[in-house]
């Protein structure tokens, strides 16, 4: 996958898509769910794949909403392994089971995140290690896919040093661990405090040491506030197709280019390659930054007028993941 994106730029990296908008869960924190809408049908979801796969895309991630409310999620990521791209998922996690963990090996399935907001739950989330840790323990029992647990800081929790906990009971299962912070709906870094820094750093010590590693600095800044100078490939190696089939900026950046998946060309990934968002210096989204990494050091970008910026749809404020 790293020999490909060096050289070549005209395919992305990672695509996030979302046949499942609905979720069983209602977070204070989040926007991107509701608590009606239909599954997207297998066969458009299909159609999308297959499309991502003629771009060369080398990752999809299923996310939601909440994925395992599709009633044919299995087919779906045995159709993103057939394509021969990796298949990753972002759950809440209250829907698995032994013998669903077992579906979803069969299915081929390599990389599953569950974030944790708390030891208990409350108003804010029901996302607590109290409540999910038995589907943790069915998990490193059964599961033959790598898991990340994704524990917070912000967001309404209370005690800092329940990121803390979280992530050493993710180590303890034999999982990775990362952890996030909170941002608004413009992009803008809320800075951690003192002690919730001192937690932010312990956490990372206990997660992978690999990539994470790479980009500390850049993590580092946005852990204290401070912008980075960094070239955003949305829209280009990164790419977020919603329910509707239309290609966003990211989950945050909702309503640019918004051009249906299905026309998207190489063409198109060229133009946002090189097209500069003025949102990015704040910018928290980590599987952007994952996927633009390989490319901080080429090609300039240049902004577009305003009638075309990116940004135009903000969103309030969201659980962002820090590797």
């Amino acid at each position: 996958m790293i020999a490909r994106a060096m050289v070549s730029t005209d395919h992305p990296i990672l695509a996030h898509i979302i046949p499942m908008r609905r979720c069983n869960l209602a977070c204070a924190y989040c926007n991107e769910y509701d608590d009606h809408s239909d599954p997207v049908p297998t066969d458009e979801v299909i159609r999308r794949i297959n499309h991502l796969a003629d771009l060369g895309t080398a990752v999809i991630t299923i996310s939601g909403g909440e994925p395992l409310l599709h009633p044919e999620l299995e087919l779906i990521i045995r159709t993103i392994r057939k394509r021969r791209m990796i298949a990753g998922m972002i759950t809440n996690g209250y829907l698995l089971s032994r013998k669903r963990i077992r579906s979803l090996n069969e299915a081929g399935l390599d990389h599953l995140q569950i974030s944790i907001d708390n030891v208990k739950p409350d108003e804010v989330s029901m996302k607590s290690l109290k409540v999910l840790d038995k589907k943790l323990v069915y998990l490193s029992e059964e599961a033959n896919f790598k898991v990340n647990i994704n524990s917070v800081l912000g967001s309404g929790v209370k005690d800092p040093n329940e990121a803390l906990v979280i992530a050493e009971r993710a180590v303890e299962l034999g999982f990775t661990c990362t952890v996030g912070v909170i941002h608004d709906g413009h992009g803008h870094l809320k800075p951690l405090g003192r002690r919730e820094r001192e937690v932010f750093d312990r956490v990372r010590g206990l997660g992978n040491k690999g990539y994470a590693q790479l980009n500390k600095y850049f993590q580092g800044n946005l852990a204290d506030g401070k912008p980075n100078n960094w070239r955003c490939r949305a829209g280009a190696r990164y790419l977020y197709v919603c329910e509707d089939g239309l290609i966003h900026y990211c989950s945050q950046q909702r309503g640019y280019p918004a051009v249906p998946l299905l026309e998207y060309t190489t063409a198109d990934i060229k133009r946002e390659f090189r097209t500069a968002k003025e949102c990015a210096p704040y910018c928290t989204i980590s599987c952007v930054h994952q996927a633009s990494l390989i490319d901080f050091w080429r090609a300039n970008q240049e902004l577009k007028t305003p009638e075309t910026s990116p940004g135009q749809d903000s969103q309030p404020e969201e659980l962002v993941e820090l590797r």
